[in-house]
């Protein structure tokens, strides 16, 4: 079951803003809040309860409480649109909602136009008058969370508590947690790569979590210098921020024994910058249905399956299967397949030692005369020249080839490069068949919430 067991009550547990709490004093708080869903706003056991908030311990207290009382999470991402949410509460029908005072005015409208109760976060009590019935159990679902919908409509992974205990386990093991760590948490904790790689794994580990409302790169600085953090989880696009900033050079890193880095494959760039300030850079694979921790470093976590499947040349779909994984999206639909295996629709290449190394999407793939070409290698390659902050490959329909590369690409402010002086830079790093045939150079590319290129909408720069 999804519970909190502290080692030591009194060691801290959670750090946000100017807010320490020990363990025993979250603990404490999750005792209260399961009483005030239960006994205060009549929460049952399969009901849903859906949270608007920047990251807060409150959402912390919320998941376990809700674990508690056999209930269920519905974190939303505060980056969507109205309508986005609509379509949400529409999905999941939650008992209520939880918010902060930010976003307290949309809160309200959402929860009028759907007809449920709303409150605010503050009213969870910090001690528990009475207490709440105990229906935790491992198959009980505890957490929707939405996919990000770079193919479809989103859907919503049901993850168990037993889900979110294994998944706990894996990545503690995976990093090494103990009890000694500070984990620095920088990403949304409505995303499962900001709750579930780091937080959850290092709370039930009796480590100290320094929570940040939002990531920013001068507090990302001030956390590192102000709270010593061993351990921090960044993305691509985070780890870009501060390297870009001018605190970078100079800015105390030496607390941090690791970084692990997610979301998508990491420039090398990225990794070099990191490892010239003396940190290496570990890469977690996963996704939202996984877990997320799947596999580490290329190599599939103790406990965890994955292999390749529908291999074409040198690459294949990764599929996924363990204790982690999701069996079904919201309300009953199978995620996996009739063997329990999860189709990622990722594409790798797996080599002699078992490593994967993930190579894009498998519907981003581009086929060009017969030859399969993986945006990503593209992407890398060309993100080593000085001038380009971002850039995303995709396919163009073609009479000739089937397929041609087109390449969207956002310059750095200031910088100044041409089609012809990157074509070059490209040449001799990517064979020639790679090379893109169309470019185009925009102000930001198009993402989905959770920060994926959406390239459907770039195609659409072809007419």
């Amino acid at each position: 079951m999804l519970e909190l067991r502290p080692a030591d009550p009194n060691a801290p547990a959670l750090t946000h803003e100017q807010l320490t709490l020990s363990h025993g004093e979250l603990a404490r708080r999750v005792d209260a809040a399961a009483a005030q869903l239960w006994h205060g706003w009549g929460v049952r056991p399969g009901e849903r309860v859906a949270w608007l908030a920047a990251a807060d311990p409150a959402q912390i207290v919320l998941l376990f409480a809700l674990a508690r009382i056999g209930a269920i999470l519905l974190p939303l991402n505060v980056r969507l649109a109205a309508p986005e949410w609509d379509a949400q509460l529409a999905q999941c029908a939650p008992r209520l909602l939880l918010h902060d005072a930010a976003f307290a005015d949309a809160a309200r409208d959402l929860a009028q136009r759907h007809g449920i109760a709303h409150h605010a976060a503050q009213e969870l009590p910090h001690e528990a008058q009475q207490a709440a019935p105990d229906h935790a159990h491992a198959d009980a679902p505890v957490l929707l969370v939405f996919t990000s919908g770079t193919t479809g409509t989103p859907k919503a992974a049901v993850h168990t508590q037993g889900n979110l205990v294994a998944n706990m386990r894996i990545a503690a093991q995976a990093q090494g947690i103990t009890r000694d760590d500070v984990v620095a948490t920088m990403l949304p904790l409505f995303h499962v790569g900001g709750l579930c790689i780091q937080t959850l794994p290092a709370l039930a580990s009796g480590a100290h979590v320094a929570l940040l409302p939002r990531f920013a790169p001068d507090a990302a600085f001030d956390a590192f210098e102000r709270h010593r953090p061993t351990l921090t989880l960044q993305v691509p696009a985070t780890m870009k921020a501060l390297i870009d900033h001018p605190r970078w050079p100079n800015a105390d890193l030496s607390s941090l024994r690791a970084v692990w880095a997610g979301s998508s494959v990491v420039p090398r760039a990225l990794i070099d910058a990191f490892a010239a300030r003396g940190l290496r850079v570990h890469d977690v694979y996963g996704s939202t249905e996984t877990g997320p921790f799947s596999i580490a470093d290329g190599h599939p976590v103790k406990g965890v399956e994955a292999k390749l499947a529908d291999v074409q040349g040198d690459a294949g779909e990764v599929l996924v299967r363990g204790p982690n994984v999701v069996a079904h999206y919201w309300p009953a639909q199978p995620a996996c397949d009739a063997e329990g295996w999860f189709h990622t629709g990722d594409l790798a290449r797996c080599d002699a030692q078992g490593r994967f190394a993930i190579v894009g999407r498998a519907k981003d793939l581009v086929i060009s005369g017969g030859e399969n070409i993986h945006p990503a290698e593209i992407e890398a390659a060309l993100a080593l020249h000085e001038a380009v902050a971002e850039c995303a490959a995709f396919g163009l329909p073609d009479a000739q080839w089937g397929e041609v590369v087109g390449v969207a690409v956002v310059l750095r402010p200031g910088a100044a490069a041409g089609e012809d002086e990157l074509r070059a830079h490209l040449e001799g790093r990517i064979a020639r068949f790679k090379l893109p045939r169309r470019w185009w150079f925009v102000e930001t590319l198009p993402k989905t919430a959770l920060g994926k290129v959406q390239r459907n909408a770039l195609r659409a720069l072809a007419g």
